[in-house]
């Protein structure tokens, strides 16, 4: 049977509880001074069975004073019914909890004239009139409207099957994002602990499972699950839920927290967003104004940026902002939310979250977003990864990323990533989603860095990979570094050795006196043999000059990036060929002394003909190359 949350609203003593009792016979008013008082303070709970669809009831209170309590109850419903005394007429709540209702992007309702059985017919139509005028042009204008009397039963039984022909046509859920229960109360029950209650605004709860509560990070496991009073294994988008946590204590729980999937979305206190200023604001929207949002069921003080010009939104106008929470809140893209002023608190505005973890937007730069946020409020999905892709600049986005600002299903996701890669619009570069536009710009960075490092190091190997990733990817995942790099090589445009990058025309052609140089220093290093000097010493042996000598290295690097000359320690180098016939010598020397294979720092030395100095730095060269094994204060050779 599917589900439906149809929410109450109206002003205070217009009988919206009495309604909910004469439909489902549940008295929504729960709390001892509700009882005591005669008035609706808090969230009140019912159902009721329609046939062919169930209807949840949130009762909310109609005082000015307690909206804020309404507004925790109104932002998951399916239908409104809009209750209306007949012997009051439109008042002032009843026109705040309307515009509430269109701010939230509620689609569907009817409304209800209630108390007829106190006012005449001539009376019912001017109401019904006033009620026609209100709802002029708005989501309700072609609503049903019904007249009824709680006290008297009077249309009670029209309402019903009202409710169940409109139930019927509200669309169901839909099924692309994850879980997400907003949580409106929080209770200790004996024998159960913790209790959470909420509408289920995406995805499914099911028992046993492990789920994430926000924006603390508690992990929680559910222990049970109870939907309409009835204890279920799951439940599903839309239905009032009723979860016993284990886990934490319900201290640890309060209203406008979140139970959602695990590690899967994240708290934030900066968004973009679009905001409608309501006509009958009493002034602008301006920056730096100071107000209260609820969002979902939380209400979290906050200040506001305008992005538009001039720094203002006026009344019956929309447009874009930022808006920083004094506290973390969850938000996910399309996420409705109200604005009411903060002292005193009137509703104002309300607002769409475009981009739920934006940057501080500063200067000019504040300026150019609002075409982007305008883009990403009409954009199709794929459309809107490749947006929020291209906001990321040139260090691209995860998918995790995206499914935190959007909080879609992963095969949701990957059906838009994968048309929005099709489009040309982003690439996939090991993970790491990235535009187009960006993945070449990085690829511009790296062929003019790679080729200015040839023009001021023209004997150089390459550009170290590790100075390339520091100067243009120090920010960026080190899986976009790869994959520029390596689109660079399959294109035949870098050549990636080891450690260095080069461009496949580089060489290193040597001038008449740099190649007399190089062949200077061979021969010292293989006339020296394992007797080799320092290379300081090499240099003033090869007549270098001390003016000369960074240019020197640069030749002799040439040396060891051929493989003649091998560094052993950071001033101690030493010719192949002699290591290689010292590498022979020992082991003959193993294959003379079977079984044990080893020799001491004695032995070596007379073996390789070298001190002590020379002794130490080549075995621990063998030990690295794997020719040889300390064990104690001997070597056995491998």
């Amino acid at each position: 049977m599917r589900s439906i949350i149809v929410g109450t609203a109206g002003h205070i003593d217009h009988g919206k509880t009495a309604l909910v009792r004469a439909l489902t016979g549940v008295d929504a008013d729960r709390l001892p001074e509700e009882k005591r008082r005669g008035i609706t303070i808090d969230l009140g709970f019912a159902d009721l069975d329609l046939g062919d669809v169930r209807a949840g009831f949130v009762d909310v209170p109609g005082h000015e004073r307690f909206v804020k309590n309404m507004l925790a109850g109104a932002h998951g419903i399916d239908l409104v019914a809009l209750v209306i005394a007949a012997d009051e007429g439109v008042m002032p709540q009843t026109r705040e909890h309307f515009d509430i209702c269109r701010l939230l992007g509620i689609k569907q309702g009817l409304i209800i004239i209630t108390k007829k059985d106190l006012v005449d017919e001539e009376l019912l139509s001017l109401v019904q009139s006033e009620v026609a005028e209100l709802v002029s042009e708005s989501f309700l204008d072609a609503a049903p409207v019904v007249a009824v009397s709680a006290r008297t039963g009077e249309g009670i039984d029209a309402l019903r099957e009202t409710l169940r022909q409109l139930a019927l046509t509200v669309p169901a859920r839909p099924s692309e994002f994850l879980t997400r229960l907003p949580i409106d109360r929080a209770f200790t029950m004996k024998g159960f602990g913790a209790v959470v209650t909420g509408t289920l605004v995406a995805g499914e709860i099911l028992e046993g499972t492990e789920l994430e509560l926000l924006p603390s990070g508690s992990r929680v496991r559910v222990r049970g699950l109870q939907v309409h009073g009835s204890s279920v294994r799951t439940a599903m988008a839309g239905q009032r839920t009723a979860v016993n946590l284990a886990g934490l204590d319900a201290s640890e729980i309060e209203r406008g927290m979140v139970l959602a999937a695990t590690g899967r979305l994240h708290p934030t206190q900066v968004i973009d967003a679009e905001i409608e200023v309501l006509a009958n604001a009493p002034r602008a929207l301006r920056s730096r104004a100071r107000v209260r949002i609820h969002l979902g069921s939380a209400e979290v003080l906050a200040r506001v940026r305008v992005l538009q010009p001039g720094s203002e939104i006026r009344p019956g106008e929309r447009g874009m902002a930022q808006v920083r929470f004094e506290s973390p809140v969850v938000a996910a893209l399309g996420d409705r939310f109200v604005i009411r002023s903060y002292s005193p608190s009137h509703t104002i505005a309300g607002g769409k979250v475009l981009d739920p973890f934006a940057l501080k937007h500063r200067g000019r730069a504040a300026l150019e977003v609002v075409t982007r946020l305008e883009a990403l409020g009409q954009a199709g999905k794929p459309d809107q990864v490749a947006l929020f892709v291209r906001l990321s600049g040139n260090n691209g986005r995860t998918r995790s990323d995206l499914i935190a600002r959007t909080a879609w299903q992963d095969e949701v996701l990957e059906a838009a990533v994968a048309q929005a890669k099709a489009g040309g619009a982003i690439v996939d570069a090991e993970g790491i989603l990235i535009s187009q536009e960006a993945f070449d710009q990085l690829k511009d960075l790296v062929r003019t860095e790679v080729a200015e490092h040839h023009r001021r190091e023209p004997l150089s190997r390459g550009l170290s990979r590790e100075t390339l990733r520091e100067r243009h990817f120090a920010h960026a995942a080190p899986e976009l570094f790869r994959a520029v790099v390596a689109g660079l090589e399959q294109a035949g445009e870098l050549v990636a050795e080891k450690d260095t990058i080069r461009s496949p025309a580089h060489s290193r052609d040597l001038s008449p006196a740099d190649e007399q140089l190089r062949d200077r220093l061979a021969r010292i290093y293989e006339e020296a043999g394992l007797a080799a000097p320092s290379l300081d010493q090499a240099m003033v042996d090869a007549g270098t000059p001390a003016n000369a000598r960074t240019h020197a290295r640069k030749i002799f690097q040439l040396l060891i990036d051929s493989g003649l000359v091998v560094q052993v320690q950071p001033q101690l180098f030493f010719h192949r060929p002699s290591l290689d016939e010292l590498i022979t010598r020992l082991r003959a020397y193993a294959d003379q002394h079977q079984p044990e294979r080893g020799i001491d720092v004695a032995a070596f030395k007379d073996l390789a003909g070298v001190s002590r100095k020379h002794a130490i730095p080549l075995l621990e060269f063998l030990d690295r190359e794997h020719v040889t094994r300390r064990a104690g204060d001997r070597r056995i050779i491998l």
